[in-house]
This record gives C-alpha cells, structure tokens and sequence, in this order.
C-alpha cells in the first residue's frame, strides 16, 4: 500500500505545471504535500487519481500502475478534493448509500453507518446535505472518500471551514487513519502539518524543493539561527557580516533612535558574546537582544518565495 511517483510531467498548453516531480508515499504514514497556490499540487493529485493524464512519468497505486490499470488503481483510492462535490438534494445517508453502490461495496448500509460514525454525522444522517454548514459537508466529502474502505486516502484540504473542536475530532480520525493506510495530505495549515505528518513533500513552481521528514526538515533550518538585535544608533551592515558565523544581516525595524536589525547565524554558542563585544568597540548601546524560533511556516516561506 502505497504511492509511488515517478518522473511525473505535465503540461498545460506551453505552461509546465509539473516538472519531473518524484516521491513516495508510504503505509502507515502521513505525507504532508505543500506549496503554494499554482505550485502544482492538485494537479498531482488529480493525475494520481485518475482524473487528469500526464505527459510522461510513471504512477504506481500499491503497485498497480495508473495509465495500465486505471479502474483497478481508482479502486484502492478514497479522493476528497479541494472542491468537495455534494448532492444538495440528497440526505446524507441516502447519498453515502448511493456512492457505496457506485463504489460496488457490500452491505452498503452498514458502510454508511460505519463512516458516519466515524465522520461524526450519526446525528445528522437524516438531514438533506444542502441544509449543512461548511464543516458538515467537509465531514459528509470525507465519508464519501472513506465508504469504500480504501488502501490509500488523497485528501486536499481536509479540515477547511471546521470549527475548533470538528477540527480536533478530524485531526484525530486522520490520525487513526494513517496508522493504516497510505495517506496524501494537503493543507495550507503549517500547524496541521506539524501535528499530523511524518513526511513533507513541498512544491513550488512544478518542482520538488524539499522531501523529508518533518523533523528532519526541521532540524536542518534550525541550523540557521535568527537574532533580532537592537542598537540606539545605525550600524554597518558589512562591519556585521564579517563576524564569525554571521551569514546575513538587515534592517527590519526603525523607530526613533531604535534600529533594529535581522542577524542570521550558524551556529548559537558565540553569535552573542561577539555582537555585544561589537556594541562596546562602536560605541553602540544594545537594547535588546532576542533569538527568534523558526518554525513550518518560516521554512515554507523561505523555500516558496522568490
């Protein structure tokens, strides 16, 4: 049970939407797929689930290839996509029942009760889906995803629009899920990405800038330090950036005779004694000293923006 890309392009007219883009997803595992808008995501997930061909490249779903297989490969994937297409008119136990006879499942009213348990929409089976809120009817799109019991789960944007505690419960199903199945999970929500995946792939512009863990993803940026520092009086930048184990400095702030400045770092140990050394030499008063802690959302911005 798994996804497996490979060298995987598409184009749109001229335009390169995906440029020979790798990566695997595992059993058991969560891979966050990041980026942002036009980067490319749900264009990947639509050409893996079927929905849109490639150009060229390979798509394996739990070994069964995509372009040679299509019917089979659909069958191992519970898709919500970004859009969640509902029936309005239908409630929602008659439409979880109509997408199990689609999906061919057996005893499909006891896989409708089943996902609804599990969606949390027990208590709502008997409304008609056009009377919902948002974050119901992301519940009833995850249901449908669900109703055939697939191996692998593709899910972009799953807790769009769902309140504080609908997004603890679904946070906690997607949870539970991934310690089965192969989930593929995008958001836009660094904090989502921190608590659910153990593996982040990141677009920007078609191509892939980072594939790791988080933790590893993590601890590589970690090794760039930022201070925000402080003097009553302008400094030189350059006179800065010929400390040791500075690799970047700037103005970020201005206020009265306050200055305030971004020093990136390599390493943590000496950064501060040799900046309050250069105070003293400059004859420049230090007003504050302050280490800032990275985390998803700076590393994101600083692989995705020109």
């Amino acid at each position: 049970m798994s996804i497996v890309v490979q060298d995987l392009v598409k184009f749109y007219g001229k335009h390169k939407a995906l440029d020979s883009i790798s990566f695997t997803a595992e059993k058991g595992k969560i891979l966050g797929f990041l980026g942002p808008n036009g980067a490319g995501k749900s264009t990947t997930m639509k050409i893996i689930t079927g929905y849109l061909p490639s150009n060229s490249g390979k798509i394996l779903v739990s070994g069964v290839n995509i372009e040679e297989d299509s019917l089979k490969a659909r069958s191992l994937i519970g898709y919500l996509p970004e859009n969640n297409p509902l029936y309005p008119d239908m409630y929602i136990q008659e439409f979880l029942g109509f997408i199990a006879e689609i999906y061919k499942v057996k005893n499909k009213n006891n896989s409708a009760q089943r996902v609804m348990e599990e969606t949390g929409l027990m208590g709502m089976r008997n409304k008609k889906i056009g009377q919902l809120s948002k974050g119901y009817k992301q519940r009833v799109g995850l249901a449908q995803a669900l109703i055939g019991n697939p191996e692998i789960l593709i899910l972009d944007e799953p807790t769009s629009g769902l309140d504080p505690n609908q997004l603890n419960e679904i946070r906690q199903l997607i949870l539970s899920l991934g310690k089965e199945k192969t989930v593929l999970l995008s958001t836009h929500i660094m904090q989502e990405v921190q608590f659910l995946c153990d593996q982040v792939v990141i677009l920007n512009k078609g191509k892939i800038v980072a594939n790791d863990s988080v933790s590893s993803i993590m601890k590589d940026f970690s090794s760039r330090i930022e201070y925000l520092v402080e003097f009553n009086l302008e400094i030189d930048l350059d006179e800065i950036k010929r400390l040791e184990n500075v690799l970047d400095v700037k103005l970020v702030g201005k206020s009265g005779d306050s200055f305030t400045y971004s020093i990136l770092s390599s390493q943590e140990e000496e950064i501060r004694e040799k900046l309050f050394d250069f105070a003293v030499k400059k004859n420049r008063i230090l007003l504050g000293l302050k280490k800032t802690d990275t985390d998803l959302t700076e590393i994101f911005q600083s692989l995705t923006q020109s």
